[in-house]
């Protein structure tokens, strides 16, 4: 008799770690999207971060370049040059002196390199680079959901006195 008790009260806890088993399972369920949705979005804003690095780094070595070039034929294409090895690795390309970013053989931005009196004292030339990439339309990471958090538009603009 001694045993039908406890055997009852063994079949009653493991009945209950059924039924926890399946609370747990059913909690998982409903946490796991909103825990994906954080960390991709993390991710997706650490990669945005370091694209808005990139082009800013992109637009400044750019001026740098145009503004030490040797002879003034070659800044234009020394400054196109280093815009697009800044952005390479994104995979991302300035078209031209007056043209469009673009990724994947589509336009994503404008690029614009111009060497002008400067602003601030009209007797020297500046070059300026300035870039602008549209982030919305054409994410480098498209999470759906992520996207409200992460700016429309990524531009800097870069100048450099010419020596």
């Amino acid at each position: 008799m001694g045993r039908c008790v406890l055997w009852g009260r063994a079949r009653e806890r493991s009945g209950e770690r059924r039924s926890e088993r399946g609370a747990a399972a059913v909690e998982f369920a409903l946490i796991m999207p909103i825990l994906l949705l954080l960390v991709f979005g993390i991710i997706s804003y650490g990669y945005m971060l370091s694209f808005r690095q990139a082009i800013s780094q992109a637009a400044a070595e750019g001026a740098r370049a145009a503004a030490v070039a040797q002879v003034a034929a070659d800044r234009d294409g020394n400054a196109l040059d280093a815009v697009n090895e800044a952005l390479d690795s994104y995979g991302v390309t300035c078209s031209g002196v007056a043209g469009n970013l673009r990724r994947n053989d589509e336009n994503v931005g404008t690029c614009s390199i111009t060497i002008a009196a400067c602003a601030n004292d009209a007797s020297v030339q500046c070059a300026t680079v300035s870039l602008d990439y549209a982030y919305d339309d054409h994410p480098l990471l498209p999470v759906p959901g992520v996207g409200i958090v992460l700016p429309d538009n990524l531009g800097y603009s870069a100048v450099a006195r010419v020596s």
